[in-house]
Formats: structure tokens, sequence, C-alpha cells
């Protein structure tokens, strides 16, 4: 009997939503904080490895689309070694490889040598500390589910937020490449020790009842696990490559006004510490109406942002409408989480995520490329702004589709009992 309580006092500890399901967050947030520096350092160094290595705008770029290849490659490997062996063995592969991308980027005597360091080893480690991350929360959480899944996200926004900052300070007192060195030093330092802590995975009956009930949802929407994966990655490179124009170029879009360059870093993290504001916000509405929804939400009011770029280029607009731009789309890249977990495979999670978080990345990369070879050919980025408006009304479109879809059609019982119990 002693031996039965003290098993239910155990199985009652791990559950989803218990005190330790949080603690894990916490520690979560802090790896992902940390792991995706890869997705920051570049748009900071932009202009510099443009005088550097001698380049035009568009070749400057570069470096941040190898990143963002590689961190979108990354999402999928690390997100299917999570499936398989757990989280703590992507978390510590995730600090070596940071470790040794920012020692190689450091020696870089050629922008594709600097270029390959970010897209092989930096992309690949920064991958760790977000889709693998956002997955194994999913798991661990149920009525707040949106929360957890926002809040883990938001160490990617964290890291824009702290990086930005420290490394124009590194760069200002000893160089870009000590700083790149030392940032290596802190992810290893870091990451590694705390990888331990992710050894336990949920249970099997957790995992059981998820998969009943994403089998139930996917019913009711009408369409295969295929289909929907297809839907999601399409959605998702389209509002990436939106995205990209201000977060990417603001740094540079700053130095050619007259304002400087740290006065963009300043407009980027500010862009980032709003955007943690939207996700923790999106992750409380998308426990109440859904993914699909708050999705579409965010969708339009990333677009009213982009809109507002066109018409407002003095230094205090502009803090003005990047810190919109920032509260505006913050929450859209985690709902794809969500939904992909209301409806697709739970046991799946990790490489499914990845899957459709990886299609984000590469239209962050695409668009934040597209926006250098447009700015180059048309000397401004006005028509980079309306390139990614374009790219923000096909996310709409596809998004409100399924929304609308879900609607139409009856609920099942098995969504039912999920719907409840988040």
């Amino acid at each position: 009997m002693a031996q039965d309580a003290h098993h239910d006092d155990k199985a009652r500890r791990y559950e989803p939503d218990s005190p330790y399901a949080w603690l894990r967050l916490a520690v979560a947030l802090l790896v992902g904080t940390v792991a995706c520096v890869g997705s920051w350092s570049v748009v900071v160094v932009l202009p510099a490895m443009q005088g550097e290595f001698d380049t035009l705008r568009a070749g400057a770029s570069l470096p941040y689309t190898f990143a963002m290849l590689g961190f979108g490659a990354g999402n999928i490997v690390m997100g299917r070694i999570a499936d398989r062996y757990g989280l703590m063995v992507p978390v510590a592969m995730g600090g070596v490889l940071l470790a040794a991308g920012y020692a190689a980027a450091s020696m870089s005597q050629s922008l594709w040598q600097f270029a390959l360091a970010h897209g092989l080893l930096i992309g690949l480690g920064t991958g760790a500390g977000f889709s693998p991350l956002i997955a194994d929360l999913s798991h661990w959480f149920r009525r707040h589910r949106g929360l957890a899944v926002v809040c883990g996200a938001s160490g990617s926004y964290l890291a824009g937020v702290v990086w930005p900052q420290l490394i124009t300070w590194g760069m200002q007192n000893y160089g870009w490449r000590a700083t790149h060195l030392g940032i290596g030093i802190a992810a290893l330092a870091i990451m590694l020790p705390l990888a331990p802590f992710f050894r336990r995975k949920p249970a099997a009956a957790t995992l059981a009842a998820a998969e009943a009930s994403s089998a139930g949802a996917r019913g009711d929407l009408g369409l295969s696990a295929g289909q929907l994966q297809f839907l999601l990655c399409v959605a998702g490179f389209a509002c990436c490559v939106a995205m990209a124009m201000p977060q990417v170029h603001i740094v540079a879009y700053c130095g050619d006004l007259g304002y400087g360059v740290a006065r963009g870093a300043e407009m980027l993290s500010l862009m980032m510490a709003l955007g943690i504001v939207s996700r923790i916000g999106s992750g409380f509405v998308a426990d109440r109406i859904g993914g699909t929804a708050t999705l579409a939400i965010g969708s339009v009011m990333q677009g009213v942002a982009l809109f507002l770029y066109l018409w407002f280029d003095g230094l205090q607009s502009l803090y003005v409408v990047s810190g919109i731009f920032g509260l505006f789309q913050g929450g859209i890249v985690p709902m794809y989480a969500v939904v992909t977990r209301e409806y697709l495979p739970a046991k799946q999670a990790g490489v499914r995520i990845g899957l459709v978080m990886s299609v984000t990345v590469l239209g962050m990369a695409v668009g934040g490329y597209l926006s250098g070879v447009i700015f180059d050919y048309f000397g401004s980025y006005r028509v980079a702004f309306l390139h990614g408006l374009a790219w923000n009304f096909v996310n709409l479109a596809v998004v409100c589709w399924l929304m609308l879809r879900a609607r139409q059609r009856p609920s099942s019982p098995a969504s039912l009992a999920e719907g409840l119990g988040g």
C-alpha cells in the first residue's frame, strides 16, 4: 500500500500542468534564450560584414540566409532526435555546435567561411533551442498548453532583446571576432550543464490521450495529416517572408537613413521585447479561442504594422512603428506549434513542429535575402516593404480558409474533451 501511494505521489508530481512542468518551462526558456543567439548575432554584425568583406547588401545578407537555413534543418533534425531520445540529447548537442560555430566564425577570412560557419554549425545548434523545446513543453501542459508553448518560444525573442545589446557592446570594445568567440564559450558553459535536467520524458498515458485527441480534431477538420502539414508550411513560409523585412534589415535601414546602426539595434531589441508581450498574450488567447483563430488575428495585425512602415521613417516614428510591429507579430510563429499539436500526431510532435518551424525559418531566410536584393535594385526599402505585405496576404488567405473550415464542421467527442481539458 505504501509503495502504491508513493508511486501515485510520484506520478502526480510529473503530470501535465504540475509544478515540475512549470519548472521545466522556466529552464527551457533559459536554454532557448541562450541557443537562439544564432538568429540575432548575424543581424547586428551585418553592416560590419559588408565593410569587412567589401560586398553589397545582398552579399552581406548571405550569412543570415545560411544561418536560417541551418536553423531550419536544425529544427527538423533536433526535433526528430528529441522524439526518439528525449530533450537532453539535442540540448547538449546544441551547446557543442554553437561553441564550434562561433569559434569558426571568429576565425573566418572570407564571407563564405563566415556564412558556412553559420549554416553548418551555428544554425543547427540554434535549432536545439526552439522546436524541440516547444514540442517537449506541449506534452507537459494540457490546460495551459497555448500559454506554455508561447512562453517557451519566447526564448528566441528574449535572445533578440538581450544579445543585440551585448554584441553591440562587445564589438565596440573588443571587435567582432573576440565577441563571436565569447558567444560560443557562453553557450557551451550554460547549455551543457543544463542538458541533464531534461532527462525525464512524458508519461506514456499522457502521449496516448494526446494521440486520440489530435486524431479526432483532424477528423473534424476533414484533412489528412499530410494535407494539413502542407497548408501550415505554406502559411508559415508566407508570413515569415513578410516578417523578415523589418527584423533582418531594421539595423541596416537605420544606418541608411543616417540614424546609425546602434539606433537600429535598439529598435530591434524593442521589437523583440514587445514581441514577448505579444507571444504571452497570444498564449492566453489561444487557450480560449484556439490556435487557428489566434493565428488569423496575428496575421491581420502584422499586415497593419508592415503598412505603417511605408508611411513613417522618422527616428521617433520608426521606434513607434517597430514597437507596434513587435507587439503585433510576436505571437504568430508559436501558433503554428499550437495548431500542429491540436491536429497532428502527438508522438511525432518534435519532427512535425520542427518541419513547420523550419519552413517559417526558410521564409525568414528567403525574405531577408530578397529584401537585400530588392534594396540593391531599387536603392530603397519601400518596395521591399510592399513585397512583404503581399506575402502577408497569402498567409492570411490560407489561415482564414482553415479557420472557416474548422468552424463549418461539427466537433467530435475527442476534440471536445481536449477543449474542455485545455
